[in-house]
């Protein structure tokens, strides 16, 4: 019997928080301006940053739409912009906790239906480490959720190895969501930061665990990329070339090709195009490829598993992994596969 149906890629915020701004002495962050029923502003020091709705902190509002789409688990992280990687690291740290213990709540209550991944502030290596375990062994969070890069540091940043060390040893699971996506001053028009520089940000991402060193190093390390790892599977060619013909600025780090270290990555399914997704199948393997949708937000695909479930050409085990099998596997939660889903 197939297992439960698992959305890797969701995103929560609570429904309220503490004046930041206010708390903290400055601004920058992140407050909602609920403005009308069931809708909320994001703001930033006055300025909207994004309308959202009562999806993002409902869980009743996310059940119902669970169950309308045939999702049995949703996997809940927090929304990007509040890494607050920018900040000073003990006040990144307090919103950490704070939205840590609310998503952890979240998942206690309903633990049918939700699994979660924490943020930790790795603008502090030593704090975020101390957080990963906070999140794994006392709140029972299968992991974390990490932007493509912190500040001015790379993935492959040696200060941050402690961190993937940590992650590694609890068997965490790591996804990185790209995040304050690269040219966003060059290419202000047609949302192309969100069109061009996530895909991008993912790859870069992707190719400093890879060339740096990180995957070779901690072979137990479970990482996870959103969007269809964005533009790394589909450039691969070119990334592994570069490494085999420039090993003298490629290989500087790591003597194996970033092609070999394809399958260390698990992808989710977002990619919103059936020879896409087909092509990252081909790739990398159903037993690589998760269901992520980014709900609840635009950009996310609006029936979670449709286009899984619309390609013909994947065979029943192969689409049952990627509906579920995989995302599980990533997360730990293989003891949730032979539970009779809710759906």
């Amino acid at each position: 019997m197939p297992g439960p149906v698992v959305d890797l890629h969701t995103h929560l915020l609570p429904e309220r928080w503490p004046d930041f701004a206010d708390k903290f002495g400055y601004g920058g962050w992140v407050s909602l301006d609920h403005c009308a029923p069931c809708r909320a502003k994001m703001m930033i020091d006055g300025r909207s940053f994004r309308e959202i709705d009562d999806r993002c902190w409902s869980t009743d509002r996310r059940i119902t739409d669970c169950d309308d789409h045939g999702v049995d688990v949703q996997v809940l992280s927090t929304v990007p912009v509040m890494f607050s990687y920018w900040a000073p690291p003990a006040h990144a740290l307090e919103v950490s906790h704070i939205l840590n213990d609310h998503l952890a709540g979240v998942v206690r209550d309903r633990p049918d239906r939700f699994e979660g991944l924490g943020t930790i502030p790795l603008q502090s290596p030593d704090l975020a480490c101390a957080e990963l375990e906070r999140c794994v062994n006392e709140l029972g969070l299968r992991g974390v959720q990490i932007g493509s890069h912190v500040n001015e540091w790379n993935l492959d940043e040696p200060a941050l190895f402690p961190v993937f060390e940590t992650a590694a040893r609890l068997g965490a699971a790591v996804f990185v969501h790209p995040w304050e996506m690269m040219g966003r001053a060059e290419m202000p028009k047609y949302w192309l930061p969100w069109l061009v520089g996530m895909p991008a940000e993912t790859a870069r991402a992707a190719c400093c665990l890879s060339l740096g060193g990180v995957l070779d190093r901690l072979p137990d390390l479970r990482i996870g990329l959103a969007h269809g790892g964005g533009a790394f599977p589909f450039t691969i060619g070119r990334i592994a070339h570069g490494h085999e013909v420039r090993p003298d600025l490629c290989a500087v780090d790591s003597e194996i090709s970033p092609r070999e270290h394809l399958d260390r990555f698990v992808y989710d399914s977002l990619v919103h195009d059936a020879d896409a997704l087909r092509h990252l199948v081909r790739l990398v393997g159903a037993d690589q490829v998760a269901l992520g949708s980014d709900y609840p937000f635009p950009l996310g695909e609006h029936r979670p598993g449709e286009l899984v479930r619309s390609m013909s050409d994947l065979d029943e085990k192969e689409r049952d992994r990627i509906l579920g099998g995989t995302a599980l596997e990533f997360l730990g939660a293989t003891d949730r596969a032979v539970t009779e889903p809710a759906s």
